[in-house]
Protein backbone atom coordinates (compact mmCIF):
# COMPACT_ATOMS: atom_id res chain seq x y z
CA UNK A 1 0.00 0.00 0.00
CA UNK A 2 2.83 2.13 0.79
CA UNK A 3 4.53 1.44 -2.62
CA UNK A 4 0.98 2.22 -4.67
CA UNK A 5 0.83 4.97 -3.05
CA UNK A 6 4.22 6.67 -3.12
CA UNK A 7 4.02 6.17 -6.82
CA UNK A 8 0.58 7.48 -6.94
CA UNK A 9 1.41 10.42 -5.57
CA UNK A 10 5.00 11.28 -6.89
CA UNK A 11 3.72 10.47 -10.32
CA UNK A 12 0.82 12.98 -10.63
CA UNK A 13 3.32 15.90 -8.57
CA UNK A 14 6.01 15.60 -11.91
CA UNK A 15 4.17 16.07 -14.35
CA UNK A 16 2.60 18.93 -13.72
CA UNK A 17 5.82 21.07 -12.67
CA UNK A 18 7.81 19.48 -15.79
CA UNK A 19 4.78 20.84 -17.90
CA UNK A 20 5.20 24.29 -15.68
CA UNK A 21 8.91 24.21 -16.49
CA UNK A 22 8.85 23.83 -20.03
CA UNK A 23 6.66 26.05 -20.98
CA UNK A 24 8.74 28.95 -20.06
CA UNK A 25 11.40 27.90 -22.15
CA UNK A 26 9.44 27.25 -25.09
CA UNK A 27 8.46 31.00 -24.44
CA UNK A 28 11.80 32.46 -24.42
CA UNK A 29 12.73 30.55 -27.56
CA UNK A 30 9.94 32.39 -29.49
CA UNK A 31 10.59 35.42 -28.07
CA UNK A 32 14.12 35.64 -28.97
CA UNK A 33 13.73 34.76 -32.98
CA UNK A 34 11.62 37.65 -33.55
CA UNK A 35 14.34 39.97 -31.69
CA UNK A 36 17.12 38.77 -34.15
CA UNK A 37 14.82 39.27 -36.83
CA UNK A 38 14.70 42.56 -35.67
CA UNK A 39 17.84 43.42 -35.41
CA UNK A 40 18.62 42.23 -38.94
CA UNK A 41 15.79 44.38 -40.45
CA UNK A 42 16.93 47.78 -38.60
CA UNK A 43 21.02 46.07 -39.96
CA UNK A 44 19.66 46.28 -42.95
CA UNK A 45 17.51 49.62 -42.90
CA UNK A 46 20.77 51.40 -41.77
CA UNK A 47 22.64 50.25 -44.54
CA UNK A 48 20.00 51.53 -46.98
CA UNK A 49 19.66 54.73 -45.45
CA UNK A 50 23.84 54.99 -46.04
CA UNK A 51 23.18 54.24 -49.19
CA UNK A 52 20.79 56.53 -50.05
CA UNK A 53 22.49 59.34 -47.76
CA UNK A 54 25.73 59.09 -49.81
CA UNK A 55 24.04 59.10 -52.89
CA UNK A 56 22.01 62.27 -52.12
CA UNK A 57 25.52 63.80 -51.11
CA UNK A 58 27.10 63.09 -54.66
CA UNK A 59 23.87 65.04 -56.57
CA UNK A 60 24.53 67.69 -54.26
CA UNK A 61 28.28 68.09 -55.10
CA UNK A 62 27.61 67.69 -58.78
CA UNK A 63 24.69 70.61 -58.86
CA UNK A 64 27.15 72.66 -56.91
CA UNK A 65 29.80 71.87 -59.60
CA UNK A 66 26.86 72.60 -62.58
CA UNK A 67 26.15 75.72 -60.45
CA UNK A 68 29.86 77.22 -60.48
CA UNK A 69 30.76 76.41 -64.08
CA UNK A 70 27.48 78.52 -65.00
CA UNK A 71 28.49 81.33 -63.12
CA UNK A 72 32.13 81.37 -64.41
CA UNK A 73 30.55 80.86 -68.06
CA UNK A 74 28.28 84.37 -67.33
CA UNK A 75 31.26 85.95 -65.57
CA UNK A 76 33.81 84.88 -68.56
CA UNK A 77 30.67 86.43 -70.87
CA UNK A 78 30.16 89.38 -69.20
CA UNK A 79 34.10 90.17 -69.50
CA UNK A 80 33.63 89.76 -73.07
CA UNK A 81 31.19 92.50 -73.85
CA UNK A 82 32.94 95.54 -74.62
CA UNK A 83 32.61 97.86 -71.64
CA UNK A 84 30.75 101.16 -72.53
CA UNK A 85 31.41 104.56 -70.63
CA UNK A 86 27.81 105.56 -70.62
CA UNK A 87 25.79 104.58 -67.31
CA UNK A 88 23.36 102.06 -66.78
CA UNK A 89 20.40 102.70 -68.42
CA UNK A 90 21.40 105.59 -70.41
CA UNK A 91 20.75 103.84 -73.94
CA UNK A 92 17.04 104.04 -72.66
CA UNK A 93 14.51 106.16 -74.04
CA UNK A 94 12.55 107.91 -71.68
CA UNK A 95 8.57 107.96 -71.21
CA UNK A 96 6.69 110.83 -72.06
CA UNK A 97 3.15 111.14 -71.75
CA UNK A 98 1.21 112.49 -74.86
CA UNK A 99 -0.18 115.45 -74.51
CA UNK A 100 -3.97 115.80 -74.81
CA UNK A 101 -5.20 116.93 -77.92
CA UNK A 102 -7.11 120.27 -77.61
CA UNK A 103 -9.62 120.67 -80.54
CA UNK A 104 -9.13 123.82 -82.38
CA UNK A 105 -11.24 126.31 -84.51
CA UNK A 106 -11.04 126.64 -87.84
CA UNK A 107 -9.43 129.96 -87.59
CA UNK A 108 -6.78 128.75 -85.20
CA UNK A 109 -5.93 125.72 -87.62
CA UNK A 110 -5.59 128.30 -90.62
CA UNK A 111 -3.58 130.05 -88.80
CA UNK A 112 -1.24 127.00 -88.08
CA UNK A 113 -1.07 125.94 -91.58
CA UNK A 114 -0.19 130.03 -92.42
CA UNK A 115 2.74 129.99 -89.85
CA UNK A 116 3.82 125.99 -90.87
CA UNK A 117 3.74 127.17 -94.66
CA UNK A 118 5.78 130.37 -93.57
CA UNK A 119 8.39 128.60 -91.77
CA UNK A 120 8.80 125.90 -94.52
CA UNK A 121 9.62 128.69 -96.75
CA UNK A 122 11.97 130.58 -94.56
CA UNK A 123 13.72 127.43 -94.24
CA UNK A 124 13.80 126.51 -97.55
CA UNK A 125 15.55 130.29 -98.42
CA UNK A 126 17.89 129.57 -95.89
CA UNK A 127 18.97 126.31 -97.21
CA UNK A 128 19.33 127.96 -100.67
CA UNK A 129 21.18 130.67 -99.60
CA UNK A 130 25.21 129.62 -98.92
CA UNK A 131 26.32 131.71 -95.60
CA UNK A 132 29.41 130.22 -95.28
CA UNK A 133 30.60 131.58 -98.93
CA UNK A 134 32.51 134.73 -98.42
CA UNK A 135 30.73 138.21 -98.86
CA UNK A 136 31.73 139.93 -102.04
CA UNK A 137 33.05 143.52 -100.61
CA UNK A 138 32.30 146.51 -102.29
CA UNK A 139 36.66 148.18 -103.18
CA UNK A 140 37.03 150.96 -100.70
CA UNK A 141 36.00 154.04 -101.00
CA UNK A 142 39.16 156.78 -102.28
CA UNK A 143 38.72 159.67 -99.73
CA UNK A 144 38.75 162.86 -100.53
CA UNK A 145 41.50 165.58 -98.60
CA UNK A 146 39.70 167.63 -96.80
CA UNK A 147 36.54 164.61 -95.87
CA UNK A 148 35.75 163.85 -92.25
CA UNK A 149 33.26 162.00 -90.95
CA UNK A 150 31.86 161.67 -87.41
CA UNK A 151 30.21 159.59 -85.40
CA UNK A 152 29.21 158.19 -81.98
CA UNK A 153 29.15 154.71 -80.63
CA UNK A 154 27.80 153.65 -77.46
CA UNK A 155 27.90 151.01 -74.96
CA UNK A 156 27.05 150.79 -71.12
CA UNK A 157 27.78 154.12 -70.16
CA UNK A 158 30.61 154.60 -72.52
CA UNK A 159 30.49 156.90 -75.55
CA UNK A 160 32.70 157.10 -78.37
CA UNK A 161 32.38 159.97 -80.91
CA UNK A 162 34.82 158.77 -83.91
CA UNK A 163 36.16 160.99 -86.98
CA UNK A 164 37.72 159.00 -89.74
CA UNK A 165 39.61 160.74 -91.77
CA UNK A 166 41.78 159.48 -95.22
CA UNK A 167 45.11 158.08 -94.15
CA UNK A 168 46.88 154.96 -94.09
CA UNK A 169 45.39 153.24 -90.71
CA UNK A 170 46.53 155.09 -87.70
CA UNK A 171 43.82 154.66 -84.36
CA UNK A 172 44.81 156.91 -81.87
CA UNK A 173 42.31 157.13 -78.83
CA UNK A 174 42.59 160.09 -76.20
CA UNK A 175 45.36 161.27 -78.09
CA UNK A 176 47.11 157.97 -77.34
CA UNK A 177 47.75 154.62 -79.43
CA UNK A 178 45.77 152.29 -80.00
CA UNK A 179 48.26 149.97 -78.24
CA UNK A 180 48.64 151.84 -75.01
CA UNK A 181 45.23 152.53 -74.61
CA UNK A 182 43.93 149.48 -75.36
CA UNK A 183 46.86 146.57 -74.16
CA UNK A 184 44.56 143.55 -74.37
CA UNK A 185 44.52 142.12 -77.82
CA UNK A 186 40.66 141.24 -77.16
CA UNK A 187 39.78 145.12 -77.13
CA UNK A 188 42.45 145.74 -80.28
CA UNK A 189 40.58 142.77 -81.77
CA UNK A 190 37.14 144.41 -81.10
CA UNK A 191 37.97 148.15 -82.01
CA UNK A 192 39.21 146.67 -85.48
CA UNK A 193 36.78 144.07 -86.18
CA UNK A 194 34.64 146.54 -88.69
CA UNK A 195 37.39 147.66 -90.46
CA UNK A 196 38.43 144.50 -91.35
CA UNK A 197 35.25 143.05 -91.71
CA UNK A 198 34.94 146.09 -94.94
CA UNK A 199 38.61 146.14 -95.75
CA UNK A 200 39.19 149.72 -94.53
CA UNK A 201 41.92 148.99 -92.18
CA UNK A 202 45.00 150.36 -93.81
CA UNK A 203 42.74 153.33 -96.05
CA UNK A 204 42.12 155.46 -93.44
CA UNK A 205 42.90 157.30 -89.95
CA UNK A 206 40.75 157.66 -87.04
CA UNK A 207 40.47 159.74 -83.81
CA UNK A 208 38.16 158.96 -81.05
CA UNK A 209 37.74 160.31 -77.99
CA UNK A 210 35.90 158.45 -75.33
CA UNK A 211 34.98 158.62 -71.75
CA UNK A 212 32.72 156.87 -69.06
CA UNK A 213 32.37 153.02 -68.40
CA UNK A 214 34.95 150.72 -68.18
CA UNK A 215 37.66 149.27 -70.60
CA UNK A 216 35.51 146.84 -71.75
CA UNK A 217 32.49 148.85 -72.56
CA UNK A 218 34.33 151.25 -74.41
CA UNK A 219 35.85 149.19 -76.29
CA UNK A 220 32.50 148.15 -77.25
CA UNK A 221 31.62 151.88 -77.64
CA UNK A 222 34.57 152.54 -80.42
CA UNK A 223 33.51 150.00 -82.35
CA UNK A 224 30.03 150.89 -82.69
CA UNK A 225 31.45 154.57 -83.51
CA UNK A 226 33.76 153.21 -86.14
CA UNK A 227 30.88 150.60 -87.81
CA UNK A 228 28.57 154.15 -88.09
CA UNK A 229 31.28 156.33 -89.22
CA UNK A 230 32.03 153.21 -92.13
CA UNK A 231 28.12 153.58 -93.36
CA UNK A 232 28.41 157.60 -93.71
CA UNK A 233 31.96 156.56 -95.63
CA UNK A 234 30.30 153.68 -97.85
CA UNK A 235 25.78 153.23 -97.64
CA UNK A 236 27.04 149.87 -99.57
CA UNK A 237 28.96 148.47 -96.46
CA UNK A 238 25.53 148.75 -94.43
CA UNK A 239 23.92 144.93 -94.64
CA UNK A 240 27.71 143.65 -93.93
CA UNK A 241 27.76 145.88 -90.85
CA UNK A 242 24.32 144.95 -90.00
CA UNK A 243 24.33 141.30 -90.58
CA UNK A 244 27.62 140.85 -88.31
CA UNK A 245 25.84 143.30 -85.60
CA UNK A 246 28.46 146.24 -85.79
CA UNK A 247 25.26 148.61 -85.82
CA UNK A 248 23.33 147.55 -83.00
CA UNK A 249 23.75 149.48 -79.81
CA UNK A 250 24.36 146.81 -77.08
CA UNK A 251 21.76 147.74 -74.44
CA UNK A 252 22.96 145.04 -72.19
CA UNK A 253 24.11 147.02 -68.87
CA UNK A 254 24.96 146.35 -65.23
CA UNK A 255 20.83 146.57 -63.14
CA UNK A 256 21.17 149.23 -60.95
CA UNK A 257 20.86 148.38 -56.54
CA UNK A 258 17.07 149.02 -55.73
CA UNK A 259 16.54 150.44 -51.70
CA UNK A 260 16.52 147.45 -49.48
CA UNK A 261 18.30 144.73 -51.36
CA UNK A 262 22.23 143.90 -51.19
CA UNK A 263 22.52 143.91 -54.85
CA UNK A 264 19.99 144.91 -58.33
CA UNK A 265 17.58 141.82 -56.78
CA UNK A 266 19.70 140.25 -53.65
CA UNK A 267 17.75 140.14 -50.94
CA UNK A 268 19.09 139.90 -47.19
CA UNK A 269 19.05 136.49 -45.42
CA UNK A 270 15.91 136.47 -43.57
CA UNK A 271 16.23 136.00 -39.61
CA UNK A 272 13.12 134.10 -38.00
CA UNK A 273 15.18 135.33 -34.49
Amino acid sequence: MSEEENTEDVTPEETPEAAVEESPAAEETVEEIPAAEASEASAGEELVEGEVEGAEGSGEVEVEEAATEAAEAIVAREEKKPQSDLPPGADLEPLVEPEPEVELSAEELAAREAEEEERAAREAAEADRDDDAPVARPAPVALAKDSRFIATGKRKRSVARVIVLPGDGAITINDREIDEYFPRARHRTIVNSPLVATGYESNVNIKIRVHGGGISGQAGAVRHGIARALTEVDPELRAELKRRGFLTRDARAKERRKAGLKKARKRPQFSKR
